[in-house]
């Protein structure tokens, strides 16, 4: 079986509705760099739109952006905290919750913002951090139980409790190609140690706090192993989540990243390879460059890259050709403002890369509360007619 006959056509228990087996077919060949009947679309999208959306478009209070729009695939998120538990509650009224989680930071959630403040970190010397840890990748809580977790319990919103993974896997896997995904090092430190604390011990003791990401990229390599046989049978592709560039560039040296990051993601990326899955790489910011290691370790996409980090998916495609694919890249910004000549022009442009196939098309990072239910309708409408193969796109 090769890397694009997923598991999900042939051994998943059960049978695909003939509508998500012709996704799971698109999105296969796209990232196959292979032109299927028309450009994959999806996203990510926050609470706040979602809510939006329903009042703009007057759907029902349980309508579901994924489903509404047959959208083409979606990702999912087992437990990934480094402490499997539930969360302390240090303070909680009508305005905010402020709650210690399994990473052993202190979180505080206003209501009336998007997305949470870290207050304090437990770990909070390189001492501490080699002292630490962590509870067993394979511990069966990740990704059969319900319980608290950082990830997917504070961010846009607030949950407690959150569903087992693999049941949301398999409530989804009928409608859609179902991805799993895994932090890596990057994404660990940022919350477990704060970001100020990581770029300090960076440059303090670059080589000893190499050695704790290195520790902790094989955790989480370990993660992703055992999540990819939870989910045996019912995952069609899988995402690294793994930040580690702002607006202009790297936050540390490409070096320093191919020393201690890159490790982690080349073995995830080989992993996913052994077991038929294709990968999307989700990392914000300006990642120019480390595209070629992307393109040597076999990666099949990367995301979100965001058009307010000065990437554009067309000068990506005339740079790297077919050699990786793009998922994402229509900016966030031109979303918000919401003028519908202004979104045509910004659609039509991003779908000039998607020729020859390679593209799933998406927002430069998520579906933020500032965009309009009505704009959101328009990009897809705009996407299925112009992004239907062969594509017939009026010069720019």
């Amino acid at each position: 079986m090769g890397i694009f006959e997923t598991a999900g056509t042939a051994s998943s228990p059960g049978r695909r509705k003939e509508n998500t087996l012709r996704k799971l077919k698109r999105m296969n060949q796209s990232l196959h760099h292979e032109e299927p009947d028309r450009v994959p679309i999806s996203d990510f999208f926050w609470g706040g739109f979602t809510r939006r959306w329903r009042t703009e478009l007057a759907l029902p209070d349980d309508a579901n952006p994924y489903y509404h729009y047959d959208l083409d695939w979606i990702v999912t998120v087992p437990n990934m905290d480094p402490h499997i538990k539930n969360f302390e509650t240090i303070r909680e009224n009508a305005q905010e919750v402020v709650v210690k989680t399994g990473f052993e930071t202190t979180l505080r959630k206003r209501f009336d913002l998007p997305m949470p403040e870290q207050e304090g970190w437990d770990t909070d010397t390189i001492e501490k951090l080699e002292a630490f840890e962590f509870d067993d990748p394979a511990d069966p809580r990740r990704f059969f139980s319900r319980g608290d977790n950082q990830i997917a319990g504070v961010g846009d919103g607030f949950e407690r409790n959150s569903p087992p993974w693999i049941e949301t896997v398999k409530s989804l896997w009928p409608d859609f190609p179902v991805y799993g995904s895994m932090i890596e090092s990057s994404e660990c430190v940022t919350r477990l140690l704060g970001q100020l604390n990581t770029m300090l011990w960076i440059g303090q003791y670059p080589e000893r706090f190499g050695r704790q990401l290195l520790r902790i990229g094989e955790h989480y390599y370990q993660c992703a192993a055992t999540e990819i046989e939870a989910g045996k049978g019912y995952l069609d592709g899988f995402v690294i989540w793994g930040d580690v560039a702002y607006r202009n560039g790297m936050f540390f040296s490409p070096d320093y990243w191919r020393a201690y990051f890159k490790p982690t993601v080349k073995a995830m990326i080989e992993l996913c390879h052994q077991n038929n899955l294709p990968v999307i790489y989700h990392g914000c910011g300006n990642i120019h460059s480390i595209v070629p290691d992307f393109i040597e370790m076999g990666l099949e996409a990367l995301n979100p890259l965001e058009a307010k980090a000065d990437l554009d998916v067309c000068d990506l495609r005339r740079r790297y050709g077919h050699a990786i694919g793009f998922c994402g890249n229509s900016d966030i910004r031109v979303w918000e403002r919401g003028d519908p000549a202004e979104i045509r022009r910004e659609v039509l442009h991003r779908l000039q890369a998607a020729r020859g196939g390679g593209m799933v098309f998406q927002s430069d990072h998520s579906v933020a509360s500032d965009v309009s239910g009505r704009t959101y309708e328009l990009i897809v409408k705009l996407v299925r007619e112009f992004g239907t193969y062969p594509l017939n796109l009026p010069a720019e």
